[in-house]
Order: structure tokens, then C-alpha cells, then sequence
């Protein structure tokens, strides 16, 4: 059997282990506490300065967080990666988009320099950091180190 997808619910918050052979058949699944269907993020949620503690660092799902601005031609280029990435691994991390243009107080604590920057966060700690845009593979193979990892 596949590795279990964590679904949050959105209802009670109970994280939810679901096999992902039973997504893939169509399958819908339900909050084993509240019974609520549960619902799979497939798309980045944008995160500001004032919901960057509650959706990234209180997340039961490692987390990568695009940091990015406007004007930033790389970061444009890296977005439909980013995109994929949380439609293809949804259940198993959360993907989330910070403009640090907007958002300063939250690019300075984790002293943005440079863009775009992709943190994984996993337990509310930043556990490793890409930056500049790079191929969609290495950004897998580093979300999976992180995903497996005891920290």
C-alpha cells in the first residue's frame, strides 16, 4: 500500500491518515472523529505577516513556503512548479505563497535576501531553504528528505 495522505479537517482540525490508493480510485473520505468530508488542498494558500504563525507554523503537514514578489522574473518562472507541487503532493505537505513585498516583517525573520526562496517548514522549524529557481526535481527530491525526516 502507498503512503498515507495527513488530511486536516477543516471542521474539528483532527489530521486524518488516508491511503492514497483510495483518493486515487475516487474515493471521498471522511473526518474519523466529526465525519465531515475532507477536503484535499490542491492549490497554494496565500499566507501575510498575520496568518503566517497559524497556516504555516501550526500546520501538522510540513510546509514550503514561496517567497516571492511581483517583479521578480524568476519567481514567475518557478510558480507553475510551485502550483503542481501542491496539487501533486497535497495530503502530504501544504504549500503556501508569501509576497515578501507585502509581507516584510515575516521575509526579515527569516532574512530574505534573496528570490525566490522556497523554506520547508515542518513542525513550525525551518528544516531546509532552496533558493533561486530550480528544476522541479530537485525541489521533490528535497521535499521528500524533509517529509521523511524525524525533525
Amino acid at each position: 500500500m502507498s503512503d498515507p495522505r495527513l488530511i486536516p479537517c477543516s471542521n474539528c482540525g483532527a489530521v486524518n491518515r488516508v491511503p492514497l490508493e483510495k483518493i486515487r480510485r475516487g474515493l471521498e473520505p471522511v473526518c474519523g472523529r466529526c465525519k465531515t468530508t475532507l477536503t484535499i488542498p490542491a492549490v497554494p494558500v496565500t499566507v501575510t505577516d498575520s496568518t503566517f504563525a497559524a497556516e504555516v507554523e501550526q500546520s501538522p503537514l510540513p510546509v514550503l513556503v514561496d517567497m516571492w514578489a511581483a517583479w521578480c522574473g524568476p519567481c514567475r518562472m518557478l510558480a507553475p512548479v510551485v502550483d503542481q507541487l501542491a496539487a501533486e503532493m497535497a495530503g502530504r505537505i501544504r504549500v503556501a505563497k508569501l509576497n515578501i513585498d507585502e509581507n516584510p516583517v515575516t521575509a526579515r525573520r527569516f532574512n530574505i535576501q534573496s528570490i525566490p526562496a522556497l523554506l520547508v517548514l515542518k513542525g513550525g522549524r525551518e528544516v531546509d531553504r532552496i533558493v533561486g529557481a530550480r528544476p522541479k526535481l530537485e525541489i521533490v527530491r528535497r521535499l521528500e528528505q524533509a517529509i521523511d525526516s524525524k525533525v
